[in-house]
């Protein structure tokens, strides 16, 4: 059916459109103009279609641009006056885009063109922290197959519809599992703090509960026309609450560690889960308790501590940490 969110040729027209604007603001925030090739970087496009977009700005939109010297410019009287923050939440902003380009290790153009968008209300010196920060991250390596998955995963969310995917689970012990197909509602699209990487969680329909799927590992993505009615609202936030990290999938697991009292300053003055409570003992060690979603993320977190660190509960994890440990310094038996 025509007009459909489905429709290939609407999908384009949205997606052109939206272009138009990242081009139009890119040339708002560069006054002294833009070369071709550079707006092509910069939205992951080819030199050719930056171009072609540069003409349709004035030819289809009518924005007052001029050209010179190969450079192309737009006048500044073309855009609405910019967002007012506080200096307070220019620092926010500001902050944000750090952590994004300390962290992207893929270039996203939607992702630049939103914090391009925001530094409009920063002062002078931090627009312009800004955009060194953006010229980092547009060195990033490309990953188009990976952007299309979260651009479609996003647009699925946004409509409410279930999606297919092709889905290659993780590498246990050297042996790798087949792509399987999953039926998933999407509930949210998380990043991690521990990988750096995005997260989809939602309802698999064949699985019949909530899981979590590394979009690194998306093969393919179909949005169907199924809708599916939205999880109780604060519902999928309080499982993501019992997550060490990403993970809300695992049964709830009390963990118990002791730190020694070289580390125990250390890890009191920090808030590592929601539901931690802690200890200092006599002799200066700290009882830590926490109750998280499965062992899988907490694990990487106590293996960090090295030997100032000993697991009390549950026996399982204090036994697989005490097994890698084991193995760890087998490497270094000479």
């Amino acid at each position: 059916m025509a007009g459909t969110s489905d429709d290939p040729e609407t999908t384009a027209k949205r997606d052109r459109v939206a272009r138009l604007a990242r081009v139009a603001n890119l040339l708002r925030h560069n006054p002294e103009g833009m070369r071709a090739e550079d707006i092509g970087i910069r939205l992951g496009v080819s030199k050719r279609t930056a171009y072609r977009d540069l003409v349709a700005l004035e030819g289809e939109l009518q924005m007052p641009t001029w050209s010179e010297g190969g450079r192309w410019g737009i006048l500044d009287s073309s855009f609405l006056p910019p967002l007012k923050l506080t200096t307070s939440e220019a620092m926010a902003v500001f902050l944000a885009t750090r952590l994004m380009v300390r962290y992207a290790d893929k270039y996203d153009p939607d992702l630049a063109s939103a914090f391009e968008k925001l530094s409009e209300g920063l002062p002078g010196p931090l627009t312009e922290h800004v955009a060194r920060s953006l010229d980092v991250l547009q060195r990033a390596s490309r990953a188009p197959d990976f952007v299309e998955h979260v651009h479609t995963l996003t647009r699925a969310w946004a409509e409410r519809r279930v999606v297919e995917i092709g889905y290659a689970p993780a590498v246990y012990e050297g042996r790798a599992a087949d792509v399987r197909k999953a039926t998933v509602r999407p509930f949210l699209i998380e990043p991690s703090t521990q990988t750096h990487a995005l997260y989809l969680i939602g309802f698999d329909e064949e699985r019949q509960g909530l899981r979590t799927f590394k979009i690194e590992r998306i093969r393919s993505v179909t949005v169907t026309p199924r809708a599916f009615e939205p999880p109780e609202a604060g519902s999928v936030e309080r499982l993501m609450r019992g997550a060490w990290d990403i993970i809300a999938d695992q049964p709830a697991t009390s963990v118990v560690v002791r730190f020694s009292s070289a580390v125990a300053s250390r890890v009191a003055e920090t808030v590592w889960h929601s539901s931690q409570v802690f200890e200092t003992q006599q002799d200066g060690t700290l009882i830590w308790r926490a109750t998280v979603s499965g062992t899988i993320e907490v694990r990487l977190w106590i293996l960090s501590w090295g030997d100032d660190a000993t697991v009390l509960e549950p026996e399982a994890l204090r036994s697989d940490i005490a097994a890698t440990l084991s193995r760890a310094s087998a490497h270094y038996t000479t």
